[in-house]
């Protein structure tokens, strides 16, 4: 690292309470991803919520700012330190998961967190016994819901320390840095996240997703993921005139999943690295019905046995009823980040570097799911996910941590000072 810049300087730039203020207007924007429709992106508070960033970023005199003919929004940290390092880009997205409400999100913010259960207003608690982490916050800021909502944190809090990261650059031009790309795609919680990034625009040599949970991890693998769709075809006939004529789908629906593993192979019976089949969805009736499933492994060859698996189970259900037809379609998603990321080893080893300059002890991390990084790995531009602060995503006990939150800033201007050390 240059003599100009150390580690200790980072901990006393980057302002606090903007980036709780940002963080709090961010998620009071309702950008709840909707996978029932093909528009994109599927939610116009992402449309939003980008248009309001859009004006942050010029505000800041940030470059080449755009919020595209698909709502994605772009930018140019321009460098410091004469600008032949790497170019770092730094991703993260605008929607939120639709498994919870999303709208109208009533952020609470605990000043120092004394311990215990936290009681929210609705009458939900985010509990110790289901939150573990909460017994390392005690004296740190939180930031919850009134319990009806998700907040959001996922991932608005990695839009916020990326919008809070490229002010404190322009702020203080004596942290060394090469040129560093913005961006913030929508859709990702529908797994949309990628199909409209231009990789040649972005021109990145390595790009970070920040959409991890906690603090001081890198997340190094992710799911390999592919959706399937089973769809039942029968026969509807008027019930009194039934017998012999009708074929009911959706009991072959209902058949499929009552014959899927149940005691294992489920994302109620797995951890670790342990894959599932999940169930997710069933829709239609009599004359047709579907179910719609997840396959998840860290490794895709178990994908492959769990479609012949439904494949099978669907084509004996079918066989045991006259007049039924059985169809399965599967859709490939995302693929494990490892073998992407072994093909530039540093994008690992400069993020880990930075944590311990720092004084911080970076883990590791496997993620039981997916990122845009899983996708834009496979593409060709290795993307490892860093943490963001969030916790108990996806639901209405969501909770974020403003302490680590500026910990992930502090962590990204280390690590891309350290960037700016190498050639491009």
């Amino acid at each position: 690292m240059s003599s100009k810049k150390t580690s200790a300087s980072v901990e006393t730039v980057v302002d606090r309470d903007r980036l709780l203020d940002r963080f709090l207007r961010y998620v009071r924007v309702d950008t709840t991803a909707n996978p029932e429709t093909d528009a994109y992106p599927s939610s116009s508070g992402q449309r939003d919520l980008g248009a309001m960033l859009c004006d942050e970023l010029a505000a800041m005199s940030i470059t080449d700012v755009e919020q595209d003919e698909n709502s994605l929004v772009w930018g140019t940290v321009p460098a410091s330190d004469g600008g032949n390092s790497p170019i770092v880009a730094l991703v993260a997205h605008l929607d939120t998961s639709p498994e919870a409400p999303g709208a109208d999100v009533r952020p609470q913010v605990i000043d120092a967190y004394a311990g215990g259960d936290i009681p929210l207003p609705s009458g939900v608690a985010i509990s110790l016994a289901t939150s573990p982490s909460l017994a390392n916050m005690i004296g740190k800021t939180l930031i919850t819901t009134d319990g009806t909502t998700l907040l959001g944190g996922d991932d608005k809090a990695g839009v916020a320390i990326i919008m809070e990261l490229a002010q404190t650059l322009v702020e203080n031009p004596q942290l060394l840095h090469g040129p560093v790309r913005v961006l913030f795609t929508c859709d990702e919680e529908i797994g949309r996240g990628t199909d409209k990034i231009d990789l040649s625009k972005l021109d990145a040599t390595v790009a970070y997703t920040v959409d991890g949970g906690g603090a001081s991890v890198i997340d190094v693998e992710t799911f390999s993921a592919d959706a399937a769709t089973v769809r039942f075809t029968g026969h509807n006939i008027h019930p009194s005139i039934g017998k012999g004529r009708m074929v009911n789908a959706m009991r072959a629906a209902a058949d499929l999943v009552a014959t899927l593993p149940r005691e294992t192979c489920t994302p109620e019976t797995t951890e670790n690295r342990e894959g599932f089949i999940h169930p997710h969805g069933i829709h239609g009736g009599v004359g047709e019905a579907t179910v719609e499933l997840i396959l998840r492994s860290f490794d895709s060859d178990d994908l492959v046995t769990y479609a012949k698996q439904i494949q099978t189970l669907a084509d004996s259900i079918a066989a045991k009823t006259p007049g039924l037809k059985a169809e399965v379609l599967v859709r490939r998603q995302y693929r494990n980040l490892r073998e992407g990321l072994e093909e530039l080893p540093e994008s690992i080893s400069l993020a880990e570097d930075a944590f311990r300059r720092l004084g911080r002890t970076p883990t590791r991390m496997i993620i039981r799911g997916g990122t845009d990084g899983s996708q834009l790995t496979e593409k060709g531009l290795p993307t490892p996910n860093l943490s963001s602060g969030q916790h108990n995503i996806h639901a209405v006990t969501e909770f974020a941590c403003l302490d680590e939150m500026v910990e992930a800033v502090e962590h990204l201007i280390e690590m891309l000072s350290l960037w700016s050390q190498q050639k491009s």
